[in-house]
């Protein structure tokens, strides 16, 4: 068989991309490293092996994660074909039995006449020699081997690749309370930039009763044994060297006055924008390893965030991924080698099908330039393209990985005031912007 293109990793978007290059008629070479090595997290050599939960989350189209099974159903995704043929009563979630989801995966790969499952482990020898075969897609995951690290971290430079997450949580910006969050930076120095959520005495003392009493996730056995650096300390361990430290670090009030009361707050929670159309923000220094629960419970006691929409929880685990505004560039190609295209979890999404979607849209371009044809990004109100959009935004923030959600469709110039009524017509507009978009692909 003559290969078109190479796709490296096996995973939810490793088998997308073969799967749309194959149905347009190319020949493909997955090449997936399972079972020949393992690794720490997998158990099987199956394509698209589950790990985590066997939930593909919610699949009414009222919803972000059900408006990205829309477009991906309507772009022909193996994912959610296969999953149709093993689902198991999840309530609204789209829920699959996993062992059948895999192996329904890997079946329909091997029998297409069209993909080259190849079991080796990829380095920089083998990618050169599959590159003089054509483009190549790197879909690895959050456990890519050391080797292919290498390679990547020598293509994008070593300071854009990281191999742990230490996030803080994000919230949606229309859930802050802004009578009680105020916008400044410290000193009058840099606009308005932050919000700043204030605490008297008595609510910081109840934040760090909460805090040092909430449960935390444990870690997996290949993260035992984890020495954080103090930029990415849990705020809980730093709670724990004294009830003061955080107020002295983290939430530290200086150059910031309550515009409430005239004078400077006991201590001060900031969240920053994670984009430009500031429909998001996180919350600074606030990366932990509490329950997703314990979360929303222990950070809803801070003044202002009583009623927060929380879009993505805080994490510090075992992740390897791209700092994707540096170093992608449009339809997910690495800027410094354009033969090349990233996807899945590696790109800076977070999620099965936030993952398995990348994987989909990196394998239709490729289709589309082996073709001859131009490829085009979905509109940034679709979901798919409000998730392309997250990833090239230039705002000054640490980049970290994200999953569908409202805040990040751009807001609408003459929007409900109703949150439900909002939603609604965001997702009306997605599904209008999304079918006008497929009508012109070629």
């Amino acid at each position: 068989m003559s290969v078109s293109a190479t796709v490296i990793g096996g995973g939810l978007a490793g088998s997308e991309a073969a799967w749309q290059l194959a149905r347009r008629g190319f020949e493909v070479r997955l090449v997936e490293m399972r079972p020949a090595r393992m690794t720490p997290a997998h158990r099987t050599g199956d394509l698209a092996e589950l790990v985590c939960s066997n939930s593909f989350k919610s699949d009414l189209e009222t919803t972000p994660a059900g408006l990205l099974k829309r477009e991906m159903r309507l772009l022909g995704s193996l994912t959610l074909q296969v999953a149709e043929t093993c689902r198991v009563p999840g309530g609204e979630a789209l829920s699959v039995d996993r062992g059948l989801f895999a192996s329904g995966v890997t079946e329909a790969l091997a029998n297409c006449g069209k993909v080259r499952i190849e079991r080796t482990e990829a380095n920089a020898d083998r990618i050169e020699e599959w590159l003089a075969d054509g483009p190549l897609i790197v879909a690895t995951g959050p456990l890519t081997s050391d080797a292919l690290a290498d390679w990547l971290a020598r293509a994008t430079g070593s300071e854009r690749l990281f191999f742990f997450d230490a996030v803080s949580p994000t919230v949606v910006a229309e859930s802050i309370d802004r009578t009680v969050a105020f916008a400044g930076s410290r000193y009058g120095k840099g606009g308005d930039d932050y919000l700043n959520c204030p605490f008297s005495e008595d609510e910081y003392g109840a934040f760090v009763d909460a805090l040092l009493a909430a449960e935390r996730a444990p870690l997996h056995d290949f993260e035992q044994g984890i020495r954080y650096f103090e930029g990415c300390m849990p705020i809980e361990e730093i709670a724990e060297r004294g009830r003061r430290s955080l107020a002295f670090g983290n939430f530290k009030p200086v150059g910031l006055i309550d515009p409430r009361t005239g004078r400077r707050p006991y201590a001060v929670l900031q969240l920053r924008p994670e984009n430009a159309d500031r429909t998001l923000y996180s919350l600074v220094a606030c990366q932990t390893r509490l329950k997703w629960g314990e979360q929303k419970r222990v950070f809803r006691l801070v003044p202002g965030l009583q009623e927060a929409e929380f879009v993505r929880f805080g994490v510090i685990h075992r992740n390897t991924y791209l700092h994707a505004p540096k170093v992608l560039g449009p339809t997910l190609r690495l800027r410094s080698m354009p033969m090349v295209r990233c996807a899945g979890q590696l790109t800076g999404v977070e999620g099965y099908m936030e993952s398995a979607a990348t994987g989909l849209l990196a394998g239709l371009w490729t289709a589309l330039e082996l073709s001859g044809e131009h490829p085009t990004e979905p509109p940034a109100e679709t979901t798919l393209g409000s998730l392309l959009a997250y990833l090239a935004d230039p705002t000054d923030r640490d980049f970290a990985p994200m999953n569908a959600n409202w805040g990040l469709y751009p807001p609408m110039e003459q929007a409900p005031r109703d949150k439900g009524q909002r939603r609604t017509a965001l997702a009306h507009r997605a599904k209008v912007r999304f079918e006008s978009w497929l009508r012109d692909l070629p």
